[in-house]
């Protein structure tokens, strides 16, 4: 029996970052957890706090998402749960070189994690949140997926499906109770920019906290929009940037990318 008021929320890539504040707040307002990632003692942490302060069931799921054989113990515990209130695909990395001289088994396990993960997990969730009537589907694209850039080109293209995958489904879905988003966060203080060397080139009014994010996410969840880019200067850019004709933004995403 659940001991959230809520209902089961799962997060991937709950162990830091944008995941670890999703956990937070949906713990917060009352959701049970089962929360996924790789490293261990992390969530073991993560859920030891939750459980003692919020008073919700949160379960460690460790799990691989480039590894198929994890996905699919991650979709059985769905199945196994019931429905779902929220599901949140998070589980994310990048790499940031040029594709040619990237690690390609890289590449690939990126294109497991963002989208064969995604894809699997919302399989395995819409039956139930159909069946109930209501849920919420999240999955963490980014700024990257609307205005791709060099050196990332596997991870921008990942991220662009997220968002057509999102659109597409939530026009599926209309008239069953359940909400898809795709959120598209740009520059984010949790260590994943800072891995590639990317945070000390971004001045400071164009960061948001995890915090920030997750708030503007579940704002626009409730307000009904589907893409959420969060952040007035981000979302200001993205759109300023999108009126543009693509050789012009390309020759400006070069001068940023500089």
């Amino acid at each position: 029996m659940t001991r959230g008021e809520k209902g089961w929320a799962l997060v991937t890539g709950a162990s830091s970052g944008i995941g670890e504040a999703f956990a937070r707040r949906l713990a917060f307002e009352g959701y049970d957890l089962i929360i996924v990632a790789r490293r261990v003692e992390l969530l073991e942490r993560l859920a030891s706090e939750l459980c003692r302060s919020c008073g919700v069931a949160v379960e460690v799921e460790p799990a691989d998402l480039s590894v198929e054989s994890d996905i699919a113990r991650v979709a059985q515990r769905i199945a196994e749960v019931g429905p779902l209130a929220v599901l949140v695909n998070n589980a994310g990395f990048s790499t940031a070189e040029k594709f040619m001289e990237a690690d390609l088994q890289s590449q690939l396990r990126m294109i497991y994690v963002h989208n064969l993960a995604t894809i699997w997990l919302t399989h395995a969730a819409l039956r139930g949140m159909i069946s109930h009537g209501r849920g919420s589907i999240i999955n963490v694209s980014s700024v990257a997926g609307l205005i791709p850039a060099p050196y990332n080109a596997a991870y921008d293209a990942t991220k662009a499906f997220l968002v057509l995958f999102s659109e597409g489904l939530h026009q599926e879905l209309r008239g069953t109770g359940v909400r898809v988003q795709a959120l598209c966060p740009g520059y984010t203080h949790t260590g994943f920019h800072a891995s590639i060397g990317v945070e000390r080139k971004i001045p400071e009014p164009f960061w948001l906290t995890p915090e920030e994010v997750v708030d503007a996410s579940l704002s626009a969840l409730e307000r009904g929009a589907v893409v959420c880019v969060p952040g007035k200067k981000q979302h200001l850019f993205v759109s300023l940037m999108l009126a543009l004709p693509r050789p012009l933004r390309y020759r400006l995403i070069r001068l940023v990318e500089r």
